[in-house]
C-alpha cells in the first residue's frame, strides 16, 4: 500500500504540475483583467481547460493516495510539483531547462529521498478522534493567524512573503489531513457519510483560505523568500500531524541529522530553481506578465537573462 500511495501522489504532483502551467500558459494569452469575463476568456482556451482537469486530477490522487498512505509519505512526495512544473511550462513555452536548473532538480529530488528513506514513515491510523483534532485545529490556525497579523505589521516584502507562505504551507498541510480523513469516510461508510462529516466541509473551506494566502504571499515579495517556506512548511507541518493525529510514525533520533540535511538540499533546490530557470516566476507567480516587485536586479540576474516582457510590450523595471 506504501508504493501504491507513492505513485499516487507523484501523480497528483504532476497533474497539478501540469494543471498549472497549462492555466499559466492559457492566462498569458488573454487581455489583463478580473472577475466572471477573463474566466469566460479562459474558458474559451483548451490549454485552460486542460489546466482545470489537471487540477481535479490532482485531488482525486491525492485523496487516493492519502487513503493508502500516511500523510508523512505523501505529503512530502508534493514537493515534486515545483520540478515537474518548470519543466512541463519550459515546453509549453519552448525552453529548455538549463544546467543550472537540473543540478537544483537533482538537489530537490535527492533532499526528497534523504529525507524520506531516514523518516521511513509508516503506520497510519485512517481515523483521528476529536481530543486529538482540537488541539491540531487550534496550533494550526493559530499560528496561521499570528502569521497573518505579523505580515500585516511587517515592513519587509520578503519578511511578508516568507510568514504568509508559512501560513499558507501550515493550512495545506492541515487541509490534507481533514482530506485524509474524510475520503476514508468515503471509503468505508459510503456517500451519505461523507456528505455528514466535518472534515468534508473543513478541507473545502480551510483549501480556499490557504490558496488566498497562497496569492497573497506570491504579491507580496520574492519567489525566492515564498517557495521555500511553502515548500518546507507543508512537508513539515503534514509530518508533525500524521504522527499527531493519525499515529503515524517516523524515525528521529541519529536520524534527525540526515532528516535537516535533506530538507536543507531541498531548499537550496528549491531556491536555485527559481534562481535560474527563467520562465520560473511566469510559471508560478502569475498570468506571464511579471511584477515589477519580484523582478530581479540586472546586477542579480544570470547572463543571458532578459528582463521579463509584459503584455504591452515594455520590459519591468524601476523607471515607471
Amino acid at each position: 500500500m506504501i508504493e501504491l500511495a507513492a505513485c499516487f501522489a507523484l501523480l497528483g504532483a504532476a497533474s497539478n504540475a501540469m494543471g498549472t502551467a497549462c492555466q499559466r500558459k492559457a492566462a498569458a494569452t488573454v487581455p489583463a483583467g478580473g472577475g466572471l469575463r477573463l474566466l469566460l476568456a479562459l474558458a474559451r482556451h483548451p490549454v485552460w481547460l486542460a489546466g482545470i482537469g489537471g487540477v481535479v486530477c490532482s485531488a482525486m490522487f491525492q485523496a487516493l493516495a492519502l487513503v493508502n498512505g500516511p500523510m508523512a509519505l505523501v505529503q512530502p512526495l508534493f514537493i515534486m510539483e515545483l520540478p515537474f512544473a518548470l519543466f512541463i511550462a519550459g515546453l509549453l513555452m519552448r525552453r529548455n531547462l538549463p544546467g543550472a536548473g537540473w543540478a537544483a532538480v537533482g538537489g530537490v529530488v535527492g533532499g526528497l529521498a534523504m529525507v524520506l528513506v531516514a523518516a521511513d514513515p509508516a503506520g497510519s491510523h485512517e481515523q483521528a478522534p476529536m481530543v486529538r483534532w482540537v488541539p491540531a485545529l487550534v496550533l494550526c490556525l493559530g499560528m496561521m493567524a499570528t502569521a497573518v497579523v505579523l505580515a500585516r505589521t511587517a515592513r519587509s516584502p520578503l519578511f511578508r512573503a516568507a510568514v504568509l507562505a508559512a501560513a499558507a504551507a501550515i493550512g495545506n498541510a492541515l487541509t490534507a489531513a481533514m482530506l485524509k480523513s474524510a475520503s476514508a469516510t468515503l471509503e468505508s461508510d459510503g456517500f451519505a457519510a461523507f456528505l455528514a462529516t466535518w472534515q468534508t466541509y473543513g478541507f473545502a473551506v480551510l483549501g480556499i483560505c490557504s490558496l488566498l494566502l497562497l496569492e497573497n504571499a506570491l504579491q507580496a515579495g520574492s519567489l525566492a523568500a515564498s517557495q521555500p517556506a511553502l515548500t518546507i512548511g507543508d512537508a513539515t507541518v503534514s509530518l508533525l500531524l500524521g504522527v499527531m493525529l493519525f499515529g503515524e510514525h517516523i524515525r528521529t533520533g541519529v536520524w534527525l541529522v540526515p532528516e535537516l540535511l535533506g530538507a536543507g538540499l531541498i531548499a537550496w533546490g528549491v531556491v536555485r530553481l527559481i534562481r535560474v530557470v527563467p520562465h520560473a516566476q511566469q510559471t508560478l507567480v502569475g498570468d506571464g506578465r511579471a511584477d515589477d516587485r519580484t523582478a530581479r536586479p540586472a546586477e542579480d540576474r544570470p547572463p543571458g537573462l532578459a528582463r521579463p516582457e509584459r503584455s504591452d510590450g515594455h520590459t519591468n523595471g524601476g523607471g515607471g
